[in-house]
């Protein structure tokens, strides 16, 4: 999300000026205060919706980086909780949740190859707390799953369910898709 602020700052000047006088009374000299007013600079952009940049659920992104050669699409399709297929164990206690949520996203490559995985994938809550992956997969984890260090060719996708250990009585606000060093992309959880 880009949020520019406008930054405004008060900056107080004092000086004492002194007045002559013939008297040799001690009167207190009287004080100048100069107030001024320093702004952002024009260049800086006003303050924006932060949801401006948050896609609805299924929408899909194009992620284009030219310098490395690879063009993908991102999407994510569905968010459950709790998870409706097969339930798998429930979480562990260190892994923060007592039931398992899960996102049905796809990623395919219009140019170029790429290493999918679950680890780019989040959630985030209104409160900014997060659910990262777990990193379990295969057993009883929901299935189909998403790849974890796959390889997709390109003009190819891969496909699948992520798995995230939740708080049962609480729903993230957005999906986050950020890969190590690129721009996040977000999708809003519709709250039921």
């Amino acid at each position: 999300m880009r949020t520019s602020t406008a930054v405004a700052a008060a900056v107080v000047l004092g000086g004492a000026v002194t007045a002559c006088s013939s008297s040799d009374s001690a009167k207190p000299a009287p004080t100048v205060t100069v107030t001024k007013t320093v702004s952002a600079s024009s260049r800086a952009k006003a303050a924006t919706n932060p949801d401006d940049d948050v896609l609805k659920m299924g929408a899909k992104k194009d992620v284009d980086d030219a310098e490395s050669g690879v063009h993908i699409t991102v999407q994510a399709l569905e968010y459950q909780q709790p998870y409706k297929g097969p339930q798998p164990q429930k979480p562990q206690d260190f892994q923060g949740g007592d039931t398992w949520a899960t996102v049905n996203v796809k990623v395919c490559t219009v140019k170029g190859d790429v290493e999918v995985s679950q680890f780019p994938w989040s959630l985030a809550y209104e409160d900014g707390t997060s659910v990262e992956v777990t990193g379990s997969s295969g057993g009883d984890m929901p299935k189909p799953e998403f790849p974890m260090g796959k390889r997709v060719l390109s003009g190819r996708c891969a496909a699948g369910l992520i798995a995230f250990p939740v708080d049962s009585k609480k729903r993230p606000e957005r999906l986050v898709h950020q890969p190590e060093g690129g721009d996040p992309t977000e999708w809003a959880i519709p709250k039921t």
